[in-house]
């Protein structure tokens, strides 16, 4: 699997699910694509739903107050946008990812969903997941490697350098770690944000320090990789 693009795993079914922008890459135990497609349906009416009371949602940089009576997980993205200091709409993806996943579980103890740069997981096994920094030499050089005993977990990554995500940083790759994979797509944006050199990368993961909820971080720009939390970068050349 590479962060941002899950591969087949040859013990797993493989399928895709898109509506609209949304598109997921899914490993599971059985092809649950019915289901995916009925929970993303949901979840992205959830969303679309606020959006049309409240169009900030969808354009803010900042972090939005949390309304009362609102669906699960626009609270959820609303929450994660306040820790990391971000508009909500930065933890769209994993959002979704991390939802879908949970819909999913009691059809196969086993959920591995990518979407865009954010990958939410649940396995019985040791997995590795290969990093792509875009241009950076370390790409495809190295992967996370992520027990069975830390998941669920929340995966995700913003880049400056490559990629349809907005960041107003340079870097090739800010992955982030953390048990909510809403507050991981968030807090990658915020950081990521930060890196514009690699000076800058000391400056982003002292910020990274200070947002509660996070198990680690990677942040590569051009030829440096500094890591911080509880991070395992195996070499798979």
């Amino acid at each position: 699997m590479e962060v941002g693009s899950p591969q087949v795993n040859s013990d797993l079914e493989f399928f895709t699910v898109q509506v609209k922008e949304t598109i997921l890459s899914i490993n599971a135990q059985q092809n649950l694509k019915r289901k995916a497609l009925k929970a993303v349906l949901k979840y992205r009416t959830d969303i679309e739903g606020y959006i049309s009371k409240y169009p900030e949602f969808l354009v803010s940089f900042q972090p939005l107050p949390v309304q009362e009576a609102i669906p699960e997980i626009v609270k959820e993205m609303l929450l994660a946008a306040k820790k990391a200091s971000v508009g909500p709409m930065a933890a769209v993806a994993g959002a979704i990812a991390e939802y879908v996943g949970k819909e999913l579980i009691p059809f196969s103890s086993e959920i591995i969903i990518g979407n865009g740069g954010d990958i939410f997981i649940i396995s019985k096994k040791r997995r590795n997941i290969k990093i792509y920094a875009g241009n950076s030499s370390l790409t495809g050089k190295i992967a996370l490697q992520i027990e069975p005993e830390d998941t669920p977990l929340g995966i995700c990554t913003s880049s400056g350098t490559f990629g349809h995500s907005f960041s107003f940083g340079k870097a090739d790759a800010v992955i982030v770690i953390a048990k909510s994979t809403s507050l991981a797509d968030a807090s990658a944006t915020a950081i990521g944000n930060l890196v514009k050199s690699v000076e800058h990368i000391p400056r982003a993961i002292e910020f990274a320090q200070g947002i509660k909820g996070l198990r680690g971080i990677v942040i590569i720009k051009d030829y440096e990789m500094k890591t911080w939390g509880e991070v395992k970068i195996i070499s798979i050349q």
